[in-house]
């Protein structure tokens, strides 16, 4: 066996192994959590419906939608129901809330917010913007939803803040089914761009940040490109490979007659004509595997679309790295950065598209981002923005752990708090489970922190008056 795989293995295996000590107050920096986000809404029920549901997200349970919760607190589902499908409270303040925690846990002056759509697949046709679309999950055209997320990376962590739901033209433009669904009559259609810049306006003063960062969707509209320009945010966007672009520098690739301008060339054509000697290797933060290497060009560029706006040069910036499997790939992405920027910056800018990537599965895997089974236009978005704070409050446990910064919730314990988290929310059928095993192996764990008779004690927390829901 290789000696450095040895050493990486000893060390994973130490962090797998959990201290007692991790599990104590968890069910109190819960409550307390959750406390300023429930006090947005005005009454106590709702405040314990929050209480309850957040609970549901962070425990084990395989479906956390709503039945799924009420039966894990041993509660009648239509309260609950109603709170998140039908009333129609304003969940934007807890959004606002939740990026200004995230911005003083995790801001860096040079921090970056990315944009990244996720499909949420669904069968029919009654939830709302719901048709067949491109979802990126399942690498094909698909009957889902679509959301827009806004995230916050740093080299702390990074955690979702905020998010839109995509209603589609066919959506938009249908009285009946607006109605049926329940959506606000000021509500028109948007493109994703225009969903992203919205964001963007709304939640970026709040968030220290240096870059914007983002799929291909967002980076093949010149439009969008310029409008951040306009806005004074410095971007690095993904691109097609087959992207056109004439290079402003002389190279291997661009031999001309003295006097003439280069001709247009896809990117990936100019990548492949170059020499090894023109990468460089970029190390970034580290990894599950160890830490994540990268190769980087980059050129001075002019996009064809820009063609009649020569001022309108940009940075193409090409990274190298193995995927999961081990096979090499290559990111193509345009930025209005100097042309002098570090291309160790741009690595970092660059991986952190990908870390929002790891973020959203773990919303889903971890906090039931695709788990809910309301069709309304307010039942979409309470869950979406619940989720986010269960995330948020299993990152902040994860970052206690690991023993990167106490959270504001409790000092610091071992790693692997988010998973040991989860291992803690038990649901009553894992309860029972546990309690055949043999006493031997049962001391090595802990009973359930939300038990159906620790239910009431999340209700009852007090807040301040509150003026919004």
């Amino acid at each position: 066996m290789d000696r450095d795989f040895e050493v990486r293995y000893e060390e994973l295996m130490d962090e797998c192994k959990v201290s007692p000590a991790l599990f104590e107050g968890t069910e109190q920096r819960l409550r307390l959590f959750v406390e300023p986000f429930a006090c947005c809404l005005r009454t106590s029920l709702r405040h314990e419906l929050t209480q309850m549901y957040v609970a549901g997200l962070v425990s084990d349970l395989d479906h956390k939608n709503i039945e799924s919760i009420a039966y894990h607190h041993d509660q009648d589902r239509q309260p609950l129901q109603r709170f998140i499908g039908s009333v129609e409270w304003d969940h934007r303040p807890m959004l606002t809330l939740l990026t200004r925690q995230v911005a003083a846990e995790l801001g860096e002056a040079d921090g970056v917010i990315v944009f990244d759509p996720s499909a949420h697949s669904k069968k029919g046709t009654e939830s709302v913007g719901v048709q067949r679309q491109w979802n990126g999950r399942r690498g094909k055209v698909d009957n889902c939803q679509v959301g827009i997320y806004m995230a916050y990376v740093s080299r702390r962590e990074q955690a979702l803040v905020d998010e839109r739901l995509y209603l589609p033209k066919s959506w938009a433009n249908s009285r009946s089914r607006r109605k049926k669904c329940g959506v606000p009559d000021d509500v028109r259609f948007a493109t994703r761009l225009e969903l992203s810049l919205e964001m963007l306006r709304e939640k970026g003063p709040l968030l220290p940040h240096a870059w914007i960062a983002g799929d291909e969707e967002l980076g093949r509209s010149t439009q969008f490109r310029r409008d951040l320009r306009r806005l004074q945010e410095r971007y690095l966007l993904a691109v097609p490979s087959n992207t056109l672009v004439r290079t402003l520098e002389n190279d291997s690739s661009n031999v001309t007659p003295q006097g003439s301008l280069p001709p247009f060339q896809r990117v990936d054509r100019w990548r492949a004509s170059l020499p090894e000697s023109a990468w460089t290797r970029v190390e970034v933060r580290d990894g599950e595997k160890g830490p994540l290497v990268m190769h980087v060009v980059n050129q001075r560029v002019l996009a064809i679309t820009e063609r009649k706006h020569p001022e309108s040069e940009e940075l193409l910036v090409i990274v190298r790295r193995s995927d999961e499997e081990g096979k090499t790939v290559y990111d193509y992405l345009l930025s209005n950065a100097a042309p002098d920027t570090p291309r160790s910056e741009l690595g970092r800018v660059a991986n952190a598209e990908h870390r929002v990537e790891e973020c959203i599965k773990r919303a889903k895997s971890e906090a039931g981002l695709s788990d809910y089974e309301t069709r309304t236009w307010w039942g979409w978005h309470h869950h979406q923005t619940l989720s986010l704070l269960a995330t948020w409050f299993l990152v902040e446990e994860t970052r206690r752990g690991k023993k990167i910064h106490a959270s504001p919730y409790g000092p610091a314990s071992p790693q692997g708090a988010r998973q040991a988290a989860l291992r803690r929310h038990r649901s009553p059928r894992s309860r029972a489970h546990r309690a055949r095993l043999p006493t031997a192996t049962r001391t090595e764990r802990t009973s359930s922190l939300l038990s159906p008779q620790n239910t009431q004690n999340l209700a009852t927390t007090t807040c301040p008056a509150a003026t919004i829901g």
